[in-house]
């Protein structure tokens, strides 16, 4: 369970190696010094900094960024190291912030080699300061604790490091400042580590759900350490355990290129920020740097929003102290002391809610701009119904790396939207709520208009799955016991994408789940005995989605235990579910369902505050796609599958 520390509180380390991750509102330089068993910083050899960023046990950045990823192993440390501060400066000269009041306040986690987090803090309550402290991992009675620090200093980076004792510290300082400057670079705050292929399986990246249905919380692919890179702009990614370097390869990438180097934006103006460019992350492709970009966003957003929220509440609660300092006083609850003491509390209030609204400003602006120049060059997968990219697309020979589900917004700006990507192939199943109890938005509309969008957002999902596999490589197969679907599949029925005819009845659901059931069970038989070669010759193992309306409706005792042996054991070998269901009709089962329901990333027909993001838990709104008004797309994209399905000759 993450520890999430406050000023002065400490907590044990259950590990030695591990990862300090920083996210900040601005470009920051991150460092590292070791200390003594007095704390003291002996020379400029026991730092890690930018312009020498190694040391044994301990590794930094080489820039200045708005997130970074420290390695440590403190069994690496020399024995006479007793403390590691991890210390953040703001750049000097850059045209940047000045001081840590005027920026988001800095996050900082402990995390495992595996990206579990142990213990995070989040700066809150600096003002003029330009260089902090944020946290120490220190030496006690043999073991290793962390400290959440928090000391802020004025005069920079060369009064902090004073100190801590090291002589020559303002020309250290300056040192570390003029390596900063050569080298400084716009980053974006790093997504979700890719995994090596073999610990891959069944890890999920994308928000939890904390509504009334809960799903089994997404995280971001566990997290292996990030090393820094040698050029600036760029980050290299290493393996903990031997080997080697992480195989970057996806199911069904073919290539094995080099990482292509993200594109660069346009010298900036001094003063002003760097030119947003589409694809500025990492990764092999376009398309997995526009992923990862995406990510970054996501996270950016999540971090600017809880900086704004902690400053309010802060403000909050110096304004009670103040006024609770001067009106326990007796002589100033008479005459006119009282309403002073209260105007002025007011107006602190005020004014540190507005630097922190201009804060937040400047980082939705910066994060609205870089959402106009990404939203055009996303590749179908990842782009909505109404991007022109749909009607020139093609159906791919490889599978993309994501598909996107619907956008995210936060209150503070709802129409800065993040797409909601999922990795392919899916990881878990999808269930699209018709209840009409699932949210504010659903209580006021009626049931039969409630599902019949339901259907139609399922029919969308279905549509953009089919539309983003090589041809051949993934079947949809729809039950739907009373055909009170019919409207809304007719686009698949009509362009033959389906793999059968929607079943109906009891029989047609028992057919449908009897053949999905024998090829998860003869597929996980092939798996583990090696035998893939043994397969019957009428088995498909390509892909297959099986759509269920109206769910327990049809559906008898075994039916129902097949469905919850499909959504358990399916999507590890290529049979995935996706449900539209009211949770409400399904009571009569008891808690028996409920595995089955937190098995699935609940999304809405309408939007909805319920999926919260793996960084902060924020509630974020979740807009489901839909198609232009009037557009014919998504038939012009089911004609497209048909035809590459007959030109491979499937």
């Amino acid at each position: 369970m993450t520890a999430e520390l406050v000023r002065g509180q400490n907590h044990a380390l259950p590990q030695t190696r591990l990862e300090i991750r920083v996210s900040a509102g601005s470009p920051v330089v991150a460092g590292a010094t070791l200390g003594d068993e007095n704390g003291v910083v002996r020379g400029a050899e026991w730092i890690a900094h930018p312009g020498s960023p190694q040391l044994p046990g301990l590794e930094v950045s080489q820039q200045a960024a708005a997130g970074h990823r420290l390695a440590v192993d403190l069994e690496a440390l020399p024995d006479t190291v007793h403390r590691v501060t991890v210390l953040l400066a703001l750049p000097v000269g850059v045209g940047g912030p000045t001081r840590f009041g005027t920026t988001a306040a800095p996050f900082v986690a402990v995390t495992g080699l595996d990206g579990t987090e142990i213990a995070t803090f989040t700066l809150t309550g600096l003002d003029a300061e330009s260089a902090v402290s944020a946290l120490e991992l220190y030496r006690r009675q043999g073991a290793w604790k962390v400290r959440a620090v928090g000391q802020g200093y004025a005069a920079g980076l060369a009064e902090m490091l004073a100190d801590q004792g090291l002589a020559g510290a303002a020309e250290l300082a300056a040192s570390i400042q003029e390596a900063v400057a050569r080298t400084l670079a716009r980053s974006v705050a790093p997504p979700p580590p890719r995994m090596p292929e073999g610990d891959r399986v069944r890890q999920a990246s994308g928000p939890s759900d904390p509504g009334p249905a809960p799903a089994a919380p997404l995280q971001p692919p566990a997290a292996t350490p990030v090393q820094p890179a040698a050029d600036p702009g760029t980050a290299s990614v290493s393996a903990s355990a031997p080997g080697g370097p992480i195989n970057y390869a996806h199911p069904r990438r073919q290539h094995a290129a080099p990482p292509t180097p993200p594109p660069t934006a346009p010298p900036a103006q001094p003063g002003q920020a760097a030119q947003p460019v589409a694809g500025d992350a990492t990764g092999w492709s376009m398309d997995e740097r526009l992923y990862n970009q995406i990510w970054g966003m996501f996270e950016d957003l999540a971090r600017a929003a809880a900086a704004y929220r902690s400053a309010v509440d802060f403000a909050e609660s110096r304004m009670g102290q103040e006024l609770d300092r001067s009106l326990s006083d007796p002589r100033n609850r008479i005459g006119g002391a009282a309403d002073r003491a209260r105007e002025e509390a007011r107006a602190k209030r005020d004014e540190l809610t507005a630097r922190a609204r201009e804060v937040l400003d400047r980082d939705l602006a910066q994060l609205a701009a870089e959402a106009a120049v990404v939203e055009p060059a996303l590749p179908a997968a990842y782009a909505g119904w109404d991007n022109p990219v749909w009607h020139a697309h093609r159906i791919p020979m490889e599978l993309p790396m994501a598909l996107r589900l619907g956008d995210l917004h936060l209150p503070e700006r709802t129409g800065l939207r993040i797409p909601l990507l999922v990795r392919l192939p899916l990881e878990r199943g999808i269930w699209v709520d018709s209840g009409r109890t699932a949210s504010e938005a659903a209580a006021l509309m009626d049931s039969d208009r409630l599902r019949l969008l339901a259907m139609e957002t399922a029919v969308l999902h279905a549509a953009r799955l089919l539309a983003v596999y090589p041809p051949g490589e993934f079947s949809v197969h729809v039950i739907d016991p009373a055909g009170s679907a019919a409207g809304p599949l007719a686009p698949l029925v009509d362009a033959g994408v389906l793999a059968g005819p929607p079943a109906a009845g009891p029989q047609g659901v028992a057919s449908v789940l009897a053949h999905l059931t024998r090829r998860v069970d003869l597929v996980q038989m092939a798996v583990r005995a090696g035998a893939a070669d043994s397969l019957p010759p009428d088995l498909d193992t390509g892909e297959q989605l099986l759509v269920v309306n109206d769910f327990p409706h049809g559906f008898d005792d075994r039916a129902v235990t097949q469905l919850r042996y499909l959504a358990d054991e399916g999507p590890a070998v290529g049979v995935h579910l996706l449900m539209v269901a009211d949770r409400e009709d399904a009571s009569a089962y008891g808690p028996v369902l409920d595995p089955l329901w937190r098995s699935l990333l609940r999304i809405t027909p309408v939007a909805d505050s319920h999926l919260a993001d793996p960084w902060v838990g924020h509630a974020w709104t979740y807009e489901p796609p839909v198609t232009p008004p009037g557009s014919r797309v998504l038939e012009q994209v089911l004609a497209a599958v048909m035809a590459a399905r007959r030109a491979a000759g499937r």
